[in-house]
């Protein structure tokens, strides 16, 4: 085998932020490189923007309390329970949540209580209809001398739920006399801090509309729970860390604002200068490059093919 005369090998590896080595730089400017970044800009098929986030450390510490991605799927928590979110309108600042045991035309259940917690920054749209199911005749909402209960249109949401084949799950038989049912007036109108005690109101089940298609046909009315939120969080520094192609967040055990940057990297102001594709999650990637320098000789450079963008996500 042939070798070269008086040559020596010299060989370099750079390393790409998102490994264990961090620039001097990097501390100076209060800013630290994790290994495995993981904010993303949706959860599932829902997009996710401040003042919500997919994890810890994501969006507004506020809202992380209440709102989480778990394995695609975006979930709402309150003291009652914990609730898919089904769709969030950022314009309007609502999201819609399910209760799994809430009752819908197409299915009917036993539910448990829902509640909202009073310092929580969401509370009650007007769209939403919340109607009990299956109560009992000595039920609290059917005091005459309350009037807790909608008459007029309310008996023709109660009609046309009791006209579902669904009403059988909570031991009726469908079409049912509607005096069993309430459009609860009362739960309307308090700003936060809800409250609704299925066993204390003596009734079976529960269920909210926030919109309705047919009006005469409860398969298509919308079920669910609108909640507006307080969108009052959006800072400057925010939408200067958006712009510079950043996601919002926090850090610290002061949970201060923290700009989330496309390479991985945590900024106290924004990304300008860590510029990748934005994608998504981040995954550190290796580049390696050697320099094969031969004596007498110019350098030669041979990438490893190794070179992958630190930003690529993962789907």
């Amino acid at each position: 085998m042939s070798t070269l005369p008086a040559a020596s090998l010299f060989f370099s590896i750079l390393l790409l932020p998102g490994l264990d080595k961090v620039s001097a730089v990097d501390h100076a400017a209060g800013r630290t490189i994790p290994t495995r970044g993981t904010c993303n800009n949706t959860c599932g098929t829902i997009p996710v923007m401040f003042p919500f986030g997919t994890g810890f450390g994501c969006g507004h510490p506020y809202f992380s309390r209440y709102v989480k991605c778990n394995a695609g799927t975006l979930q709402f928590s309150t003291g009652a329970g914990i609730y898919t979110v089904s769709s969030i309108d950022y314009p309007t600042s609502t999201i819609v949540v399910a209760d799994p045991l809430m009752s819908t035309c197409s299915s009917m259940q036993n539910s448990g209580s829902f509640s909202l917690d009073r310092t929580s920054p969401f509370t009650l749209t007007g769209s939403n209809i919340f109607v009990l199911l299956g109560c009992s005749t000595t039920s609290p909402v059917f005091d005459s001398s309350e009037d807790l209960c909608e008459t007029g249109s309310g008996s023709r949401v109660c009609s046309g739920l009791y006209s579902c084949k669904g009403v059988n799950g909570i031991g009726l038989p469908q079409n049912a006399p509607s005096s069993t049912c309430c459009v609860y007036d009362s739960f309307m109108g308090m700003g936060s801090g809800y409250s609704l005690d299925l066993p204390k109101l003596q009734c079976s089940s529960y269920t909210s509309i926030y919109e309705f298609g047919d009006e005469g046909d409860p398969m298509k009315w919308k079920f669910g729970i609108s909640l507006q939120y307080n969108d009052s969080y959006y800072t400057t520094a925010c939408k200067d860390c958006e712009t510079s192609g950043g996601l919002c967040g926090f850090a610290g055990l002061d949970e201060s604002f923290s700009c989330i940057c496309r390479d991985g990297v945590n900024s106290t102001t924004n990304c300008f200068g860590h510029g990748y594709t934005w994608s998504g999650a981040w995954e550190a990637k290796i580049q390696t490059k050697t320099i094969i320098r031969v004596l007498g000789k110019g350098p030669i450079r041979l990438d490893s093919g190794l070179d992958q963008d630190p930003c690529n996500y993962q789907t």
